[in-house]
């Protein structure tokens, strides 16, 4: 991993730059790290639960292939209308909670630390949206069956959100078009493009573009809007990271380093 490690300011104590991470290294810090850890545990008590109060094998497909088709649609929503709406960071109570499930990821992109989502955060609305769900088909072992099948995708989702910042070209052709599509979002023009592994949602909703033709670069790729003005109008979310919100990523460099440069962008 040498060349990863950085900014042992972070919980972790470890920072891991995809944008100097080759595959096996992704891997390895993929299949260690103790969020993924955590949803693997639960996705097998899920199935043993599942088993426990088994519902028929129709009954569970059914709950899992819901969770399929629901789970893109309600990412989708909370990706563009919360993520980047404009009302969390305006609120002192859940200013943290923006910063640290959004804006530090747009911040710096290839930052691992804070791409994958908190489970204080993922795992509440997973089980909101599929437990629900699970029940109404076939009662609580198909509750189980879908919460899994929510954790499994979620799983899913967030290696290919790393591979999609990584310093790697994918060889299917299908994840390079994924990979591109998101790499937009994050470098051109963040009011698009919201899907991860689909933008099937994004086309149907009209925020699909295909290339950076398609539409100009925005001002607030990096910041999404959060920028001088407003983080002197609302200072919670800078207070917490120490700096003045960035209109473009600096990597993963030491802290002092970050904060000098920083100081020197908002003099």
């Amino acid at each position: 991993m040498s060349g990863t490690l950085n900014n042992a300011s972070l919980r972790t104590g470890r920072s891991f730059d995809l944008g100097k991470m080759n595959l096996r290294q992704l891997w390895i810090a993929y299949l260690t790290y103790p969020t993924i850890l955590l949803y693997f545990a639960l996705i097998i008590a899920n199935v043993a639960i599942s088993a426990h109060f088994f519902a028929g094998w129709l009954h569970t497909l059914c709950a899992v292939v819901a969770v399929m088709l629901v789970y893109p649609v309600v990412w989708y929503l909370l990706h563009r209308f919360v993520l980047h709406g404009r009302v969390l960071y305006k609120i002192r109570a859940t200013s943290a909670l923006w910063k640290r499930i959004h804006f530090d990821h747009h911040q710096d992109p290839h930052l691992l630390d804070v791409l994958f989502g908190s489970p204080l955060t993922t795992l509440p609305t997973i089980a909101i949206i599929t437990i629900p769900i699970g029940y109404m088909i076939g009662s609580w072992g198909c509750s189980a069956a879908a919460f899994g099948a929510g954790i499994t995708i979620t799983c899913i989702y967030e290696f290919f959100h790393c591979i999609q910042h990584l310093n790697y070209k994918p060889r299917a052709a299908w994840i390079q078009r994924m990979k591109a599509y998101h790499v937009l979002h994050h470098f051109h023009d963040e009011d698009g493009n919201f899907g991860i592994t689909s933008y099937v949602v994004d086309r149907v909703m009209g925020s699909f573009y295909l290339d950076a033709k398609a539409r100009p670069r925005s001002p607030t790729v990096f910041n999404l809007g959060y920028d001088l003005q407003e983080a002197k109008n609302y200072p919670w979310v800078m207070d917490l990271t120490g700096s003045p919100p960035r209109d473009r990523p600096d990597g993963a460099r030491p802290k002092t380093e970050k904060n000098d440069s920083n100081r020197r962008n908002a003099a």
